[in-house]
């Protein structure tokens, strides 16, 4: 099958929703399928060497542009070329990576109302594109954010167009009204125009069921996957990560965008709690992901309130890594912890943690609880709540045999699962289905 994977882009930074298509596009191609991968506003930063097109769809700056001027709309083709160019995108890309929902209510509603919106000479040159040479069989969108262009791609070339739900309404909701209220009316009707849409987990499918108002058995549930290579195989021995720390006490890990909405806070003030504390042993905290230029000041406030305690020593940040970088941070842990303020959709980087063996401790909403009981992989605590993240990290640095056997079990799970080939064989599946019901 010819599969398209239109993926909207972050400009430089690594996110869950690029990532996951990415792994998903080259599984598809490692089970022989042809599969493509196509970023949408700016180019994507992704892991695989060689899945994207070298083109970019609804380029950022002329969505922008036709979002801000009725002349923009109308301007030949070729003159828009310009503005697509790799060195400008790529410059839009970093500059959108700390542009904030509260500032795009006009551009997501135009956007979700697809031909009818504003950007729709955009939607012509896509159409064109894929039906001149791409020629799908299967088009894949990796947000329903994306879903203004459904209609018309199902209506023009006659495939089935998929997509997958990634977190929509933590974005949604916050735009400001009136068009937090009008984007969640459009994403209720576009999603309408898809064959089929796809959830990581059974929690994200009951919750977006309700919040776009379809039959929960229109939303199919594929378990993520992950690319294991270079990851920790099971059956070796536990790695020595506490005389690694040059505190001598176990080391902590966050893996996650530096934001408020992933809780990198609740567990700096854990950390400070269990400083604290005379039973628990020098801990240290390792944190790396993306970090806005907007989430600078966020990112110091933490640094300065652990620094007024004195443990300016036990907190490093490293930055956005690239994957082998970040296989062996996380390798070096004793526990990851992502305690995020909202309720998470994907949950990738616990899975991560579990592909080599290091336990979790996750708030207990969203993804979190489901993946802990199929895995066995961890602690789940009250949300928002450093005191109780703090018990439980405290609970497992006591208990080393126990935190080691926990990662254990989870890795099992994660290896024979949560991988790569097996959300391929499932995608495909799903694929193959939507062809024959379109025949």
């Amino acid at each position: 099958m010819r599969i398209v994977s239109i993926v909207a882009g972050a400009g430089g930074m690594y996110c869950g929703a690029c990532l996951h298509a990415s792994t998903l596009t080259a599984a598809l191609r490692k089970a022989g399928e042809d599969a493509l991968l196509v970023p949408a506003y700016t180019p994507v930063r992704i892991e695989e060497e060689d899945l994207a097109a070298e083109r970019v769809v609804f380029g950022g700056l002329n969505v922008y542009l036709q979002e801000k001027s009725a002349l923009a709309r109308h301007t030949p083709w070729f003159l828009d070329r310009l503005l697509d160019r790799p060195a400008l995108v790529r410059w839009l890309g970093h500059w959108g990576g700390s542009t904030r929902p509260e500032g795009l209510g006009p551009l997501c509603v135009s956007m979700l109302q697809g031909e009818e919106g504003r950007q729709r000479k955009e939607l012509k040159k896509l159409l064109y594109w894929l039906k001149r040479e791409l020629r799908p069989e299967v088009v894949h969108l990796s947000t329903a954010l994306l879903v203004g262009m459904a209609r018309q791609i199902a209506r023009t070339l006659d495939v089935p167009v998929v997509c997958t739900l990634s977190g929509e309404d933590s974005f949604v909701e916050r735009l400001p009204e009136p068009y937090a209220s009008q984007a969640r009316a459009a994403l209720r009707q576009r999603c309408r125009d898809l064959a089929a849409m796809v959830a990581l987990n059974r929690y994200y499918a009951d919750f977006m069921a309700e919040y776009l108002a379809v039959p929960r058995e229109q939303i199919d549930v594929i378990l993520p996957g992950l690319n294991l290579a270079g990851h920790r195989l099971p059956g070796l021995p536990p790695l020595p990560r506490q005389a690694e720390s040059s505190s001598g006490g176990p080391t902590i890990g966050f893996l996650a965008r530096i934001c408020p909405d992933k809780g990198l806070h609740v567990l700096a003030e854990a950390l400070a709690l269990l400083a604290e504390d005379s039973q628990v042993p020098p801990a240290r905290l390792v944190a790396a992901g993306y970090l806005a230029d907007a989430d600078r000041d966020y990112l110091a406030q933490i640094e300065a309130g652990l620094a007024q305690r004195g443990l300016a020593g036990r907190f490093e940040y490293r930055g956005c890594l690239e994957r082998r970088e970040k296989i062996a941070m996380v390798q070096s842990l004793d526990v990851m912890s992502l305690p995020t303020v909202l309720p998470e959709s994907k949950g990738l980087p616990v899975l991560e943690a579990w592909a080599n063996g290091v336990p979790v401790v996750v708030p207990g909403h969203g993804t979190f609880p489901e993946l802990v009981a199929d895995t066995g992989g961890g602690v789940v605590v009250e949300p928002n709540n450093a005191l109780s993240l703090a018990a439980a990290l405290k609970q497992l640095i006591l208990d080393p045999a126990n935190a080691v056997e926990l990662g254990r079990r989870a890795q099992a799970v994660v290896h024979a699962r949560y991988h790569a080939d097996r959300m391929a064989h499932d995608a495909i599946a799903l694929y193959r289905r939507l062809r024959r019901a379109a025949k």
